[in-house]
């Protein structure tokens, strides 16, 4: 999010791209076949990119993770993404530019999210600072970012009902809060603080408290002190399954505006919904680098 709270971005890089409808159309038997480094910018002139790639398009090293046309590279302080896409309806137009996340101190957590360990969180990089750099009027800024990872070997609809998630800046640190709804009935409650020493504490469980649904009335909630009631304050991303925005909530008495999400997975299970999904996330199979056409 940009120092002034007016923009903010999103970048997922994916290998076996779990929201992609072209992935669970062909059984997700090769997940390399459906990669994508997905952009959503948030403000003024924000635009959304999500294209289905084929094995082609794909080149992994120790420091790299390239995807088409665009990339992300870890040069041993920072991520440097180079961002070449083309965004989806209604607006369609080139995003390219790129974005340097800088972390305060890289973490060792990594934590299952399932007893059976068939999604496992990494959170890098609770606290960032972020530099976006686009080719479009305005999308230069400097702000507070995060870096983490999720890993799974099954479908997350498998596994999961709902889950949400929040990250939020402090003062001293940063806290992360996941809770899920698993498929077997059993929950997730996770708090963890992320102190600018680099410790890490995890917190004994703040209240759980349900804020306004989004527009396609997707469920939320999110962890606050007792009797603060916690609320949207910049709309990002709202899809049918799935909703992103700036919320403002108070752990033990300090404000914060962080990142929260939101995912209805009956919702996203639907076979009725992948139709609709694929408008937004057309599929790319070919893919040449230009090295290889030399």
């Amino acid at each position: 999010m940009s120092d002034c709270g007016e923009k903010a971005v999103s970048v997922i890089g994916f290998i076996g791209s779990v929201f992609s409808p072209w992935y669970r159309w062909s059984g997700r038997k090769n997940p390399a076949n459906h990669c994508c480094i997905n952009v959503a910018t948030y403000g003024k002139g924000g635009r959304f990119t999500m294209t289905d790639r084929g094995e082609a398009a794909l080149r992994v090293s120790d420091n790299t993770f390239q995807v088409g046309p665009s990339q992300m590279h870890w040069n041993e302080s920072q991520l440097v993404i180079n961002i070449n896409e083309v965004s989806g309806p209604p607006i369609i137009s080139r995003v390219r530019g790129q974005i340097v996340i800088t972390p305060d101190h890289i973490t060792h957590v990594e934590m299952p999210l399932t007893p059976a360990g068939t999604h496992v969180w990494r959170p890098f990089a609770p606290k960032a600072h972020i530099k976006v750099d686009l080719e479009s009027k305005g999308w230069q800024w400097e702000g507070h970012g995060y870096f983490d990872a999720n890993f799974g070997t099954r479908a997350l609809e498998d596994d999961f009902s709902y889950w949400t998630w929040g990250r939020y800046p402090l003062s001293d640190g940063s806290l992360c809060f996941y809770d899920a709804d698993r498929r077997d009935g059993s929950k997730l409650a996770v708090g963890l603080k992320f102190e600018d020493t680099g410790d890490i504490r995890v917190l004994d469980a703040s209240p759980k408290v349900p804020f306004k649904r989004s527009k396609w009335q997707v469920r939320r909630e999110t962890r606050a002190d007792a009797g603060y009631r916690p609320h949207e304050v910049k709309p990002m991303l709202d899809a049918p399954f799935y909703t992103r925005a700036a919320v403002r909530t108070q752990f033990a008495g300090e404000e914060t505006i962080g990142v929260h999400e939101a995912l209805d997975l009956n919702r996203f299970r639907s076979p009725l919904l992948k139709p609709m999904l694929a408008v937004r996330v057309p599929r790319r199979k070919g893919w040449q680098f230009q090295s290889d056409a030399d």
